[in-house]
């Protein structure tokens, strides 16, 4: 059953039940039976077998991947510094000097998504160290989670996937390296992908989308629901969510009455963490120049060291100055490390499944399914399609690209070339073609439920997955479907990049215009503004 069409059925079951139900964890593991099954042959005992096979096969592989640990260990580190700087007062600190700016939640989602560009340089980083420091701050501002879980979402991958100094960047070059060389191109990867970044419309319109909303104050779908929620309930977590702390989690992270709240008790670790791991990627990385030496370096490593210093880091400020005693500082740290046990195991769920869907060829199926007729002027908008099939299914952006790269780029060559329109300098729509398969994995990733950086995204803003999931895909939808509209299929058929551009981006704000709306925060008078412990508690 390898490769046929119903490779696609343990995703698609997954998805869907986890958007029915709500609930992720038995979505998966629905998933993950299924696909054992179909690996059996769909035989009677393998009906059994698969079910038992579920912990002790696929998940337990999942798990014995060396990358995949290294995950594991610094989400749980970064868990364990969150705490230590929650219950030494520094969150509290960063929360007042922060709101004396961000005093109203159109400045909070701007702050939020300045903080996202700004640690720019890997998206899981991005995710844990934005939605961790700035979650105490939005709930004091009536921002609702799922609205920070969009900001931190769509401001990680986006900026990782297009910027020059990232941990996506040598992954990128050497698969456009090795897909370009097949085909007598004389440019490089990395030239190739610069001009690929001409076309990177997707990237950049889910950006300048949660800056537009964040300065207009206007949202639609879901999400506006959620923000009218929280702004007149003071509920930032839909009630009966999952994944939102509980009352006695949030009592232990609790500073002490007398516990004085310095910034800096919180800024110096996360510095440390920012800072080794920026280290951690030049000392790993090889190359000629900065660029490659980053793209180049080992991102896993550098995120365990860096988070292994911002602990001790943090334990030693707190123990140094008397607040925390090194048992309470030691108990911080485990409170922190139970608040992201919930997505580790969500996270070993969707590397199995993911894994079973290589094996049943999901990726491979999508791909000739939906590309066997290939026009030259359509070709980046249906490369840019199939990446976001393929990684909705599979759940991950970077094995889309590992897979769809070597395909895409050849057969934009060859269509080309049958048209006679190839040169060894390149053409507009092979660019084209190498950016929407990045800015088409990253698409998917933004809109499946089954995604890591969904998921951690989620953690990192304490909020429900499928909160997020459902809250965040009309935003995708709406940018990617203007991508595809006013950006692409005009460049296919020989519109400039440049033109191309004010026409998408005008597309983007005049429909958000006309589509959104400002939730009613004017129910609840300021002086009732709800502290983050208590909106959590309410919740």
């Amino acid at each position: 059953m390898t490769g046929t069409w119903v490779s696609i059925l343990p995703p698609l079951l997954a998805i869907l039940l986890a958007l029915l139900t709500r609930q992720i964890i038995p979505a998966l593991l629905a998933g993950i039976w299924l696909g054992g099954w179909l690996l059996s042959g769909l035989t009677f005992s393998g009906l059994g077998t698969s079910l038992l096979d579920t912990i002790e096969v696929h998940i337990i592989e999942s798990l014995a991947d060396s990358d995949h640990m290294k995950i594991i260990v610094f989400t749980l580190m970064i868990g364990g510094v969150v705490g230590i700087i929650r219950r030494n007062g520094g969150t509290e600190g960063i929360v007042g000097l922060v709101t004396r700016w961000a005093s109203t939640p159109r400045r909070g989602q701007v702050a939020s998504g300045g903080l996202g560009v700004g640690i720019f340089f890997d998206d899981y980083a991005n995710t844990l160290v934005v939605g961790n420091t700035m979650r105490p701050i939005t709930d004091r501002l009536r921002i609702s989670r799922e609205k920070l879980a969009y900001i931190v979402d769509s401001t990680a991958a986006p900026i990782a996937a297009i910027g020059l100094f990232t941990t996506w960047i040598g992954f990128q070059v050497g698969l456009i390296g090795d897909a370009t060389s097949t085909i007598g191109l004389e440019q490089s990867g990395f030239s190739v992908f610069l001009e690929s970044l001409k076309y990177a419309f997707y990237p950049v319109l889910a950006v300048v989308l949660v800056f537009a909303i964040a300065v207009s104050g206007r949202d639609f779908g879901p999400m506006a629901k959620a923000e009218r929620r929280a702004r007149v309930t003071g509920d930032v977590l839909r009630p009966g969510s999952q994944l939102g702390g509980s009352d006695a989690l949030a009592e232990e992270l609790r500073p002490k009455d007398d516990t004085p709240r310095r910034m800096l008790n919180a800024v110096v670790p996360l510095v440390v963490l920012v800072g080794t791991t920026l280290i951690g990627l030049l000392v790993t990385g090889e190359g000629a120049n900065l660029i490659e030496v980053m793209g180049a370096g080992d991102p896993f490593a550098s995120l365990l060291w860096g988070s292994l210093l911002a602990v001790i880091v943090a334990t030693v400020m707190s123990v140094g100055q008397r607040i925390l005693t090194t048992t309470e500082a030691v108990e911080a740290w485990f409170s922190g490390v139970k608040s992201v046990l919930y997505v580790v195991i969500i996270l070993a769920l969707a590397w199995a499944l993911s894994a079973i869907a290589e094996q049943l060829g999901t990726a491979e199926f999508l791909a000739g399914a939906l590309g066997e007729a290939l026009p030259a002027a359509l070709l980046p908008a249906i490369v840019f399609v199939i990446a976001a099939a393929v990684a909705f299914a599979t759940g991950t952006s970077w094995g889309t690209m590992g897979i769809l790269t070597p395909l895409a780029v050849p057969v934009a060559w060859a269509v080309l070339e049958a048209q006679g329109e190839t040169s060894a300098a390149g053409h507009p729509i092979l660019f084209a073609c190498v950016s929407t398969v990045l800015a088409g994995a990253v698409w998917g990733d933004h809109c499946s439920p089954i995604s890591d950086t969904t998921v951690i995204s989620s953690l990192a803003s304490q909020c429900d997955v499928i909160d997020h999931v459902r809250t965040q895909l009309p935003y995708a939808l709406y940018a990617g479907g203007i991508a595809l509209v006013a950006g692409l299929l005009p460049i296919g058929f020989g519109v400039p990049w440049w033109l191309a551009y004010p026409l998408a981006l005008a597309a983007l704000l005049v429909g958000l215009r006309l589509l959104g709306r400002r939730p009613d925060d004017t129910a609840v008078p300021e002086a009732q503004a709800v502290e983050p412990e208590a909106a959590t508690s309410q919740a």
